[in-house]
């Protein structure tokens, strides 16, 4: 486990020390709740967008491998997309305009009816690859009739695909990537005000993204996939960089929403990838996103799709195994998004945050256990709650970043190890959930192997004690975010 600079025992006890008697007496800051799936939602699905309606349902579309037809499923929850009924709404055509290369629907509701945006080529020229529209009005996009409503007028008859829109202060925008000519790309990412109708453009186009660093440019010059959330006042547009292998990962621009948004220089650039391929969890390839919000509607959650492994013979377009994922978006303290990392496969995890310390979370530090805020990097302080390894109802709290290590108590302090199968092991890394201490609605986590013990956090360190006060059922006490 790599070791990361620190600021010195004292100091950091200190600070934490102090937060915790700011924090006595007054309610716990805002927390965003735990917001679980279990990976991947659907196997060879790529390009994944998932919309949440005003009636209740989440419609789910993606890029079939086949490249020839658009499917749509619907629930009422995110997961249960994994197991709802999928329909075909278009198939591509037999000949000519839209008879090739399927990639990238987007369902999105726009003025009272459902427009679905979506790339193809011409059976004659399958990379002529061009935007185009689907239109529904019926109430439930599962039924009526989709009408073609042709091809998106783009600034140059060139390459252009991966089409979304959003609204930011009443004005709908559509953004898309496209080659454009003079430039020595495979595709760059360009914004427009949309027109008298969903399927047109109107006024002046931006070119927001052009790629140009070693993470852009790897395999392929790519800029595409762009996708919108907004917080705080603050627009991000994610977009997917470089070749679809493991090289694939997502990068960010940034904007204030009062900014002129058709303004290039309104925008500041992520200098290094915020999602990307990781070993540790076998996840690569991480990208063409889109977000969405959980059921209670206060979280944001990231969909995007992978690979479960790295080394792919041919072209990975022709690879189809790329899976649809979903994880939480948790925000840092400056207002920006933290992705994370591709988290593994099966239960996504969840930070524990103190009930009783503001914004304060239980981490992973040089193998030790503690309690920090702002913690960098995130997957340090995210834990899946597993099935316990020494069974009988316990959970086990495994690392996000480091799979197969958990929290385990030795000589009462708690670390984070590698399991290593033995007994003593299993014994000190279950625990029994229980409702929280100092907060019902919250949890504590009780040791099989020592009854009447607690995880809590004390002076800055994560240990295993006895609780018999009003402080330490506190620091026993944990919100799961």
């Amino acid at each position: 486990m790599p070791t990361r600079p620190q600021l010195p025992r004292a100091l950091l006890t200190t600070l934490v020390l102090l937060a915790a008697l700011l924090a006595v007496g007054t309610p716990a800051a805002s927390a965003s709740p735990a917001t679980q799936f279990t990976n991947p939602v659907a196997n060879n699905r790529a390009d994944p967008h998932v919309f949440k309606h005003t009636d209740g349902y989440y419609y789910f579309t993606a890029t079939a491998p086949e490249y020839d037809r658009i499917v749509l499923r619907r629930a009422t929850t995110i997961q249960g997309l994994a197991s709802a009924p999928e329909s075909v709404i278009w198939r591509r055509h037999s000949s000519g305009e839209m008879g090739a290369h399927i990639w990238a629907p987007e369902i999105h509701f726009v003025n009272g009816r459902w427009y679905v945006y979506f790339a193809a080529g011409r059976t004659d020229d399958v990379w002529r690859i061009r935007p185009y529209v689907l239109e529904n009005s019926s109430a439930n996009p599962l039924t009526g009739t989709w009408t073609e409503r042709g091809r998106v007028n783009v600034p140059w008859d060139t390459f252009s695909l991966d089409m979304s829109t959003f609204v930011v202060n009443g004005t709908r925008y559509l953004t898309w990537a496209q080659q454009e000519p003079g430039i020595s790309t495979n595709s760059n990412v360009y914004l427009a005000r949309m027109g008298s109708n969903p399927w047109s453009i109107t006024g002046s186009t931006a070119r927001l993204v052009v790629p140009t660093l070693a993470w852009e440019t790897r395999g392929h010059k790519v800029a595409e996939g762009p996708s919108v959330v907004q917080r705080g006042g603050r627009v991000f547009l994610t977009y997917s960089a470089s070749a679809t292998d493991a090289n694939y990962c997502l990068g960010m621009l940034s904007a204030s929403a009062s900014a002129n948004l058709l303004d290039p220089a309104s925008w500041t650039k992520s200098a290094t990838p915020v999602f990307q391929s990781n070993t540790a969890t076998s996840q690569y390839g991480p990208g063409h996103n889109s977000f969405t919000v959980s059921e209670d509607g206060q979280s944001d959650i990231l969909v995007y799709h992978d690979r479960s492994y790295r080394d792919i013979s041919g072209d990975p377009l022709n690879d189809p195994n790329r899976r649809t994922r979903v994880q939480k978006v948790y925000w840092k303290a400056d207002g920006t998004p933290d992705f994370g990392i591709p988290v593994a496969d099966g239960p996504t995890p969840v930070r524990l945050k103190a009930s009783n310390v503001a914004d304060a979370f239980v981490r992973h530090y040089d193998y030790a256990a503690r309690l920090d805020a702002n913690v960098s990097p995130l997957a340090d302080s995210q834990f899946r709650i597993v099935t316990g390894l020494a069974g009988s109802g316990t959970v086990s709290l495994e690392s996000a970043n480091f799979p197969g290590y958990y929290l385990r108590h030795r000589d009462f302090q708690v670390y984070v190890e590698r399991n290593d199968g033995s007994a003593v092991f299993r014994g000190d890394a279950s625990f029994t959930r229980r409702a929280g201490l100092a907060n019902g609605a919250a949890v504590s986590f009780e040791s099989q192997n020592h009854p009447g013990y607690y995880l809590r956090h004390a002076n800055s360190r994560v240990v295993v004690n006895q609780v018999s006060d009003a402080l330490g059922r506190a620091d026993a006490t944990f919100v799961l975010e």
